[in-house]
């Protein structure tokens, strides 16, 4: 009887030697003449222990990890495919336990990531077996209104950043007459310290597929586009490959289930600009030009893609849509604090210890969600700063870390949730390089519309560089607090409207690193 053996196939995990280790578990297995069926899952998301190893008992999946491909042999030779084994000697701390006992995974509140690392993300069975597609067959058996109804109820707003209620965004295109309307997926996942996305569709693709078809038939669009980074190669195959297969079983097409309604669904690759992920700028992007920010008005909602009304969400808000339907609104909005409803993908980067996914209900303490998962830096060293929702977003001082994950209460302080992105710094970090980054960031990336945002970050740079350099010190970081106001009001999209922000918390709250003279570069 062959023992079931699971090594993650997705991103992080192959960059740390996943595809060495499953070929070395199938190799020292034969050689010993074991049988094993080797499963190629997603990542559970805690990275720093990646490749994590996942046998089948019967007392549930034993974990190990981070595994390496010099690991294998001796862990076969104490013992690997037996029930619940507890490696001792040199190999005991690569021995997790039952993985749903891991104390990360197990203080999660996990509604959309239930089932990374659980499944085969392609197989369609393993997809059906936790729930896949129970919300798309209640949702064809509902009226469109009664879909966007149920999304309303559920508090779900956009996780892409700007957090607007989503189910008013459906009203819109429902209520919008038009032949034709589109469903479009935000998938340039640019910010830094972000990752969700990327496992979404990496480990679990099926459930954005639902998500999507489920949208479609909310508003009555008949095509969906998933707009992808170019930067995910692997995420663009699994995605692809999963499309096809929902197709060939009738998940997707001109016959969804049987239901005699369509839906069509088709990856495009992004086009390596950061403005990109600003929806009109997608949406320009998708058909077939320069990546350039709309006016607004008209709303993509109204006048979207190719001019038709559209549906522009993120892959977390259209990846909580199958709970949703599933569970009924109740059983999502039961979770979070205040307008904040459900729970937020939460994303631990930069100089931290353990670094990964936690998928928690709005409300936990910035705090916690550092020390209690993230284990504090890497480093070692004393955290000083840290940056939540993306390049765009302030940087918050220690004074600030017991806030609870809230778009209100972040908001009130002039900070922003975002994408759930959390880059985290230690003590040696240069606040005043930091805001320069900003700065640089915007003046690379600025798709050149408006001039606020063009010209904006440029001089930014520059008087950022003067007061470095402790040049009329004083007077410049006064021009560069008006230069920040002008970009602020006066920029046409979040670009330049928020370069400004984590500029703003340096001044603010790191002020003496803007009075020290720069390192050389």
């Amino acid at each position: 009887m062959s023992v079931k053996i699971y090594v993650p196939r997705e991103t992080t995990a192959l960059a740390l030697g996943a595809d060495e280790v499953a070929e070395r578990i199938e190799a020292e297995a034969a050689a010993r003449g074991l049988e094993v069926e080797l499963v190629r899952n997603g990542s559970r998301g805690m990275f720093w222990l990646e490749p994590l190893v996942e046998v089948e008992t019967s007392a549930g999946r034993i974990a190990y990890g981070p595994v390496e491909v010099g690991d294998v042999a001796g862990l076969f030779d104490a013992g690997l495919l037996e029930a619940g084994l507890q490696v001792s000697g040199a190999l005991s701390s690569l021995y997790q336990g039952p993985v749903e006992a891991i104390p990360y995974l197990q203080a999660q509140q996990r509604l959309t990531f239930s089932r990374i690392g659980v499944t085969d993300p392609l197989s369609l069975d393993d997809y059906s077996a936790h729930d896949g597609f129970r919300g798309l067959r209640r949702a064809l058996g509902l009226e469109p209104q009664a879909i966007v109804d149920e999304v309303k109820a559920s508090g779900l707003r956009g996780r892409g950043g700007a957090a607007f209620p989503t189910g008013i965004k459906w009203q819109t295109v429902l209520d919008a007459p038009a032949a034709q309307k589109y469903i479009v997926c935000n998938a340039d996942e640019g910010d830094s310290g972000t990752f969700a996305d990327r496992l979404v569709m990496e480990c679990d693709p099926y459930m954005l597929v639902e998500g999507m078809t489920i949208a479609g038939l909310a508003v009555g669009a008949t095509q969906g586009y998933v707009y992808l980074r170019s930067e995910y190669p692997l995420a663009h195959e699994i995605f692809n490959e999963a499309i096809a297969r929902a197709e060939a079983a009738g998940y997707l097409g001109a016959d969804i289930l049987g239901s005699g309604r369509r839906f069509d669904l088709e990856v495009r690759l992004g086009a390596g600009a950061y403005i990109c992920g600003e929806e009109t700028s997608l949406l320009e992007s998708l058909e077939g030009k320069r990546g350039m920010v709309r006016f607004k008005p008209p709303l993509p909602a109204i006048e979207g893609l190719f001019g038709q009304p559209t549906v522009v969400n993120n892959v977390l808000s259209l990846a909580a849509v199958p709970f949703i339907l599933a569970h009924g609104a109740t059983a999502y909005a039961d979770y979070g604090m205040g307008r904040s409803r459900g729970t937020l993908a939460l994303q631990l980067a930069g100089n931290v210890k353990r670094g990964g996914l936690v998928e928690l209900a709005f409300g936990t303490s910035l705090r916690q969600l550092m020390e209690d998962f993230g284990d504090g830096t890497a480093s070692g060293r004393p955290l000083r700063a840290v940056q939540v929702g993306g390049p765009l977003c302030a940087y918050l001082p220690e004074s600030q870390w017991d806030l609870p994950l809230d778009y209100e209460a972040f908001a009130e302080v002039g900070a922003g949730v975002g994408h759930g992105g959390v880059v985290m710094f230690d003590d040696t970090v240069d606040m005043a390089e930091q805001a320069r980054f900003a700065m640089e960031f915007c003046a690379v990336e600025s798709c050149g519309k408006c001039t606020p945002c063009r010209i904006g970050a440029v001089r930014g740079v520059e008087v950022i560089d003067r007061i470095r350099a402790g040049e009329q010190r004083e007077e410049n970081l006064e021009l560069l607090g008006d230069l920040c106001e002008t970009m602020v009001d006066g920029s046409l999209c979040a670009m330049g409207g928020m370069t400004p922000f984590p500029v703003q918390s340096v001044m603010k709250h790191f002020p003496e690193d803007l009075q020290r003279d720069a390192q050389p570069r």
